[in-house]
């Protein structure tokens, strides 16, 4: 049985939006770890191999609550492109983009869920993932 919960069909659609921006950053993140080169690959590849380790976790957790409320998870990435570089800078640049766009959407997703303790705790924490990665990229970037 589904979970009842207000605005149901309103939570799943940014949920999947959510989920769409996680496979998107799957996908970016080892992309840009087999492709950095150079000194930054000493220590980039490694964190771009971990940001797309978080977004698959991220992913399951968002797959997981879109299926207790009983709706169809989307299977394919946000359809933003993914640049394909061998520069640093917009590769950090393209992962704050996809970071910013993730923590804007669970930020509309936060108080669909505040009723739902198990929801609510589940997605301020990926919301603190997140905004921890934008705040990572813009100090990677020297901002």
């Amino acid at each position: 049985m589904p979970v009842k919960i207000a605005n149901r069909s309103k939570l799943i659609t940014l949920l999947n939006q959510a989920l769409g921006w996680e496979l998107r950053a799957q996908a970016l993140y080892a992309h840009y770890a087999a492709y950095v080169k150079g000194l930054e690959a000493l220590t980039l590849a490694e964190h771009f191999e971990e940001e797309a380790t978080e977004s698959f976790g991220h992913a399951k957790k968002v797959r997981d609550i879109i299926a207790a409320l009983d709706g169809e998870a989307v299977t394919t990435r946000d359809g933003a492109p993914i640049v394909h570089t061998e520069d640093v800078k917009t590769m950090l640049e393209e992962g704050l983009k996809t970071e910013s766009k993730a923590a804007a959407t669970y930020q509309k997703i936060v108080p669909l869920v505040k009723a739902h303790p198990v929801f609510y705790h589940t997605i301020f924490h990926i919301l603190k993932d997140e905004t921890n990665s934008v705040i990572e990229m813009e100090a990677l970037l020297g901002r």
